[in-house]
C-alpha cells in the first residue's frame, strides 16, 4: 500500500500556517532580511539554511516574537501576529543551549510552561507522563539535568517545548551541542516526534546533512534573501545557482562556453547516391587435408621409443616437417568470415549543450542543458559520486577527462579522489570502497580517467 506523497506547498487550495509578505528588518544602516516572502505550511518540517550572517535566526526571531518586522507582515494561522507578544503566540522556542532549570528535576522542567498557564495538577501530570514517554524519558523524570547525558538533555528540552502543544516549534541549532554519532541518531527521533505530534518544526541550522535528513523542505538563505526554497531531493540534485550547488554538499563546478547541439541528426542530401559496395576476392579454397596431414605428432619420448626400440620392426621414422597442419573446414570458414565490428562509442543523445572547457581538449556534453544558453558562458555542476574513475578509458564513454590523481581522502565506505585535469582544473571522484583497502587498484600519482554522463551536471548560469 503507496503512503500519499506529504507536498502541501503544490496543492494551490492549501492554506499555509506560516506567511512571510514582503518582510524587511534592518538594524541601523544593515538590512538583515531583505523584501522576504515564505509559505509554511501546517504539519511541515521546514528548516532554514545558510551561513552565519545570512538572516536564518533574525527570521527565527522574529516568529518568535522577539524583533518585529521594519516592513512587510508576518502571519500565523491567518492572522497578523507582529505586535502579538512572545507569550502570547501559539509558538514555542527550544534554544540551543537548551535553558535547563538546573535545580528543577526532569518532571518540573517539563511542566513549568504548563504551570505558567495555571492548568490543574491532574492535566500537569498527563500531559508531563504523555511528554515523558514520546521523549522516552519515564526513569530520568526525578533526575536533575546535570545527572542525564547531553542527548536526553535536549530530549528534556524538546519534551518542554511541546508540553504546551504550541501550533509552531522553533529549533535552534538544536543538535549543535552532540557528538555527530548521538546528533545522527537524535535527528530521526525529531523526525519521529514531529510526525507523531503533528506539529510544526521550523529549524535553524548551518549543518546541511541534518537539514537534508529531517526538513520536509530546505530554505537556502544568502545575505537575507531566499536563494531556492524546495525539497532536500531538488536542492541537491537541481539546484538553481552555482551558490547553491556549491554550498550544498560537495560538487565539482567547471566553467565553460556553451554551443546548442542539433536536436536530431541532420538528414543525408536526397541526392546523394549511395556508395557502390566494393567488390570482396572470393575466398581461396584450402584443398581438405588428408589423414596423413592431420595424423597425430609424436613428442619427444615417442621419437626415442621409436628410434631405440621399434625401428628394427617398423623402419626408420619418416622425418616431419616443422609446419602447422592444414586447417579444417571449420577453421577455413571462420577465417574468411567477415570481421566483426569494432564497439562504438555510446551513441550521444540529440540536443542539449556542448560545452568547450578547455581548447586543448574535446567538449563536455550536456544532453540535460537548454539549447537557449547557446554562446553563454556557464558552469557545469558535477556531484563526485556521479564521476566514475578508472586506470583505462571506458569503453563508449562520451564524457571522458584524463588526469592524474593528487590526494585520496578516505573515509571508511567511500573513498573521495582528487584528480588535477587539464590547465590545473581539480576535480573530485567518489567511489565506494566495496574491497579491501590493501587491494585499491588507484593510488596517488596515477594516470586516470574520469568519465561521466551526459544527464550526470546541471549547467548554470549563476
Amino acid at each position: 500500500m503507496s503512503v500519499p506523497v506529504f507536498a502541501p506547498w503544490d496543492d494551490p487550495d492549501a492554506k499555509p500556517l506560516i506567511q512571510f509578505n514582503g518582510v524587511t528588518k534592518r538594524f541601523g544602516d544593515f538590512t538583515a532580511i531583505d523584501t522576504l516572502s515564505l509559505n509554511i505550511y501546517e504539519r511541515e518540517f521546514f528548516a532554514l539554511l545558510g551561513p552565519s550572517g545570512c538572516g536564518k535566526t533574525t527570521m527565527m526571531r522574529m516568529l518568535a516574537g522577539f524583533e518585529s518586522p521594519t516592513e512587510g507582515h508576518i502571519l500565523l494561522g491567518g492572522e497578523e501576529i507582529d505586535t502579538v507578544p512572545p507569550n502570547k503566540r501559539a509558538v514555542n522556542m527550544m534554544f540551543q543551549s537548551y535553558a535547563l532549570f538546573p535545580h528543577l528535576s526532569i518532571w518540573d522542567n517539563i511542566a513549568f510552561g504548563l504551570r505558567r498557564e495555571k492548568k490543574s495538577k491532574d492535566e500537569i501530570a498527563t500531559r508531563v507522563e504523555e511528554m515523558l514517554r514520546l521523549t522516552r524519558l519515564e526513569k530520568f523524570a526525578r533526575r536533575k539535568p546535570h545527572q542525564i547525558s547531553g542527548g536526553q538533555r535536549q530530549r528534556v528540552a524538546l519534551a518542554r517545548s511541546l508540553a504546551k502543544a504550541p501550533k509552531l516549534l522553533l529549533l535552534d541549532e538544536p543538535l549543535g551541542a552532540l557528538d555527530k554519532k548521538l546528533r545522527q541518531e537524535t535527528q530521526f527521533e525529531l523526525m519521529d516526534i514531529q510526525e507523531s505530534t503533528g506539529t510544526t518544526f521550523v529549524i535553524v541550522t548551518h549543518d546541511q546533512e541534518e537539514a537534508m535528513t529531517v526538513a520536509s523542505r530546505v530554505a537556502v538563505m544568502d545575505e537575507g534573501r531566499l536563494v531556492q526554497v524546495a525539497t532536500p531531493d531538488v536542492i541537491y540534485e537541481a539546484p538553481n545557482s552555482v551558490y547553491v550547488a556549491d554550498f550544498i554538499g560537495e560538487v565539482n563546478l567547471i566553467p565553460g562556453k556553451a554551443s546548442a547541439r542539433p536536436d536530431a541528426p541532420a538528414a543525408a542530401p536526397a541526392d546523394t547516391a549511395p556508395a557502390a559496395p566494393i567488390a570482396e576476392k572470393p575466398a581461396e579454397t584450402a584443398p581438405e587435408p588428408t589423414k596423413q596431414e592431420r595424423r597425430a605428432q609424436p613428442n619427444e619420448y615417442g621419437k626415442w621409443l621409436h628410434d631405440k626400440v621399434l625401428s628394427p620392426v617398423l623402419g626408420a621414422r619418416p622425418e616431419e616437417q616443422k609446419a602447422l597442419p592444414a586447417p579444417s573446414a571449420e577453421e577455413r570458414t571462420q577465417a574468411n568470415a567477415p570481421p566483426a565490428p569494432v564497439a562504438a562509442a555510446a551513441d550521444i543523445p540529440a540536443g542539449g549543450l556542448s560545452i568547450q572547457w578547455s581548447a586543448d581538449h574535446p567538449p563536455i556534453i550536456a544532453s540535460n542543458g537548454d539549447a537557449a544558453l547557446h554562446g553563454a558562458d556557464i558552469t557545469l555542476a558535477l556531484r563526485p559520486e556521479k564521476l566514475s574513475i578508472a586506470k583505462d578509458r571506458p569503453e563508449g564513454a562520451v564524457n571522458a577527462l584524463q588526469g592524474k590523481v593528487i590526494d585520496i581522502a578516505y573515509l571508511g565506505n567511500i573513498s573521495t579522489y582528487h584528480v588535477e585535469l587539464a590547465g590545473g582544473l581539480m576535480v573530485k571522484a567518489q567511489q565506494a570502497n566495496t574491497r579491501r583497502l590493501s587491494r585499491r587498484a588507484i593510488t596517488w600519482e596515477d594516470e586516470v580517467w574520469v568519465s561521466f554522463t551526459t544527464t550526470a551536471g546541471v549547467v548554470l548560469t549563476t
